[in-house]
């Protein structure tokens, strides 16, 4: 579905996706209206998300973050259904504030003891690959937040959670790793079983030519 000129703001969100069945569906919303500061952010939004990978575009401001709060379960609708099949969809968050202390190598034993499905030999492999190794025995406080996105990049690969939520993940990356984020989301793309959510201001370039599962489109 094409989108309509950059300069235009919308009142509602579009939505687009590919046909699915109920069964394939690992999350459902119907007329999800979420607040914030008094004011809806999201309102009367509907769609679902299957495997694969969808995307959740949209400017300053219009939602992105607070969307994916309510697709994990750390912020309550205000009304309207959401619903998820399986396992609750997984979003690690290194960067929050209250994991400063943590140092990184105990942070990814606590996640990995979290999540049964989790690769060891996948968490070890994305371990070199976004460089981080010389960082393990870091605090998070010590590390870039761009180091600090990277970590999450791993948790989040490595868990086979059924659904991941990914939050501007390509911000603060360097050029090689946005390259095997890249990599990653396109493989993603096509799983049959599990799905990723990325949410951006728009398309990122790494993964342009990426066929997508769907599209949540909040406006500029």
């Amino acid at each position: 579905m094409a989108r309509p000129p950059r300069s235009v703001r919308r009142s509602e969100p579009i939505v687009s996706r590919t046909p699915s069945t109920p069964s394939d569906s690992l999350l459902l919303a119907r007329d999800l209206v979420i607040a914030r500061g008094g004011a809806r952010v999201i309102d009367r939004l509907s769609f679902d998300v299957g495997p694969g990978l969808t995307l959740v575009i949209g400017g300053d401001g219009r939602g992105k973050t607070t969307l994916l709060r309510a697709m994990a379960g750390t912020l309550e609708p205000a009304s309207g259904t959401l619903c998820v099949r399986g396992t609750a969809p997984y979003a690690p968050e290194p960067n929050d504030a209250a994991h400063d202390e943590a140092v990184a190598r105990d942070w990814l034993a606590r996640e990995r003891a979290a999540h049964a499905a989790w690769d060891v030999a996948l968490e070890a492999d994305l371990v070199e690959a976004f460089a981080l190794r010389e960082h393990l025995d870091k605090e998070l406080f010590r590390l870039s937040t761009g180091s600090r996105r990277k970590l999450g990049l791993v948790a989040a690969f490595a868990a086979g959670a059924a659904l991941a939520l990914l939050d501007t993940p390509f911000a603060g990356l360097d050029g090689p790793s946005r390259a095997v984020l890249g990599e990653l989301l396109a493989d993603a793309a096509g799983h049959a079983t599990r799905g990723w959510v990325v949410a951006d201001h728009a398309l990122p370039p790494s993964i342009a030519g990426v066929r997508l599962a769907g599209t949540i489109d909040l406006g500029e």
